[in-house]
């Protein structure tokens, strides 16, 4: 088990970590029809803005209550009154959700109380949503304010329990899930003959289409009927740990099992989801993950060799760092440092000593003499500093593109990650020469996890 340390320096170098109220407005940016506010200056808002659009490369729907010092120390209630109106008049939003920051967060803005008040004074919004999230950015990560905001949109959108009466399953995916991790998701649960109702939905908003029409608001994600009808569900399967508190939110709202799921990116992990979805759906698995799952194991000794002894450096959210971690660890690699943004009890299962909550000056300090640094686009600094190889992974990914088009889940997702560091090591054997390495030499060690066959029908 790895011990979880903190790091107490007194200013943080090259941050690793991104804040709560982008990681929430990115999970509302996976809804139909809705328009993200962050309350707090203007700044705030296009820090957040140019991010995302660095990364996804798309436009992006994000405005502010645009607080200034005088609205700050009086209260923003006109602010959020003046805001929501005009988003209304303009885009003709279906929601409007709302996420703090640390400058309101700080003054203690009562949000909840100022909506009630504008909703009193506009009847016009009786047909838009109104949600409000507290996500301040002095505390906790990124992963936190998706989480957060998810719990809360099922908490205030989700209608009590009904009968299970549609060929329907939940997921509620983690925010290290790209928009191509989702579809493969989907692609798997259609496959089992069943609806994957996916809250929030960034692969209908944010996987690089051209739409037919502009709008002023999110083209695409989870339309807001289906986030109400969710009760209507067989199961709901809940995707990294940060998930698990929106799924025993949604359970026990509408009677619907919940299954929380730590990884779908590994052989054992994928054997998990897939007998899961057999059992909640009562059908055999589908011949076709028998071919994958072969493909994978293939993958897995072809790349075991190249991946044998390494020593890699990992700095990611904790989801996405246990994933990572898990499966380099099971491919035979050392994980030499890992360091990541904020709490999880996934932390002390990763197969390394320390865990350290920190930045990216803690990574590269750590990361002498390993043989890969992993983490995302502001680390390649750190790796020209080091002369090792780099491979990008999380957000932001702005200086590659494709970003929301990686895919690193299921069978085909875990042997395209295999391929992708494994050709990292190849390319970069002999001192970057690849035309000049022999065969290398066998790893003492092989892979130690047993993995059973799974029984498909």
């Amino acid at each position: 088990m790895a011990t979880v340390a903190h790091s107490h320096k007194a200013a943080t170098v090259n941050p690793l970590k991104m804040s709560q109220p982008i990681g929430a407005a990115l999970a509302f940016m996976g809804l139909d029809k809705c328009m993200p506010v962050l309350h707090g200056s203007q700044g705030c808002t296009s820090f957040g803005l140019v991010l995302f659009v660095r990364h996804f490369r798309e436009a992006i729907p994000l405005q502010t209550t645009a607080m200034n010092e005088v609205t700050t120390i009086l209260g923003g209630l006109e602010n959020i009154e003046q805001a929501i109106v005009n988003i209304v008049n303009r885009a003709h939003p279906e929601i409007i959700a709302i996420a703090s920051t640390g400058l309101t967060e700080t003054k203690g803005d009562d949000v909840e109380g100022s909506l009630k008040l504008i909703r009193q004074k506009h009847p016009e919004l009786d047909d838009v949503a109104l949600l409000y999230v507290s996500t301040p950015d002095f505390k906790n990560a990124f992963q936190d304010g998706w989480a957060k905001a998810v719990t809360k949109l099922i908490d205030e959108i989700v209608v009590p329990a009904v009968p299970a009466s549609r060929a329907q399953i939940n997921v509620l995916p983690g925010s290290h899930l790209t928009p191509a991790d989702i579809e493969e998701i989907r692609e798997i649960i259609a496959a089992f003959g069943m609806e994957a109702v996916v809250v929030p939905d960034l692969s209908g908003s944010l996987d690089g289409h051209i739409p037919d029409n502009w709008a002023g608001t999110t083209l695409g994600g989870t339309p807001l009927t289906a986030v109400r009808d969710l009760g209507h569900a067989v199961a709901t399967l809940a995707i990294g740990r940060q998930m698990e508190s929106a799924a025993t939110v949604l359970a026990a709202r509408t009677q619907v099992p919940s299954f929380v799921f730590d990884r779908l990116t590994g052989l054992e992990a994928n054997d998990k989801f897939l007998a899961c979805l057999s059992e909640v759906t009562g059908k055999p698995v589908p011949l076709k993950y028998r071919r994958q799952r072969s493909q994978l194991q293939d993958a897995m000794l072809d790349g075991h060799f190249f991946f044998g002894g390494k020593r890699i450096a990992l700095g990611a959210e904790p989801d996405l760092l246990y994933a990572l971690g898990m499966l380099l660890h099971e491919m035979g690699a050392n994980i030499a440092a890992a360091v990541t943004t904020t709490t999880s009890p996934l932390l002390e299962q990763l197969p390394v000593a320390e865990v350290l909550i920190g930045d990216l000056e803690d990574l590269e300090s750590r990361a002498q003499g390993c043989d890969l640094l992993v983490t995302h686009s502001h680390g390649r600094q750190a790796a020209e500093r080091l002369k090792i190889p780099f491979f990008r992974a999380g957000l932001p990914c702005f200086d590659r593109l494709g970003a929301g088009h990686r895919l690193y889940v299921g069978y085909r997702g875990t042997r395209q990650l295999i391929f992708d560091v494994g050709n990292i090591f190849i390319e970069h054997m002999h001192h970057g020469h690849p035309d000049a390495w022999p065969l290398p030499e066998m790893p003492r060690y092989l892979p130690t996890t047993h993995h059973a066959p799974l029984e498909i029908a």
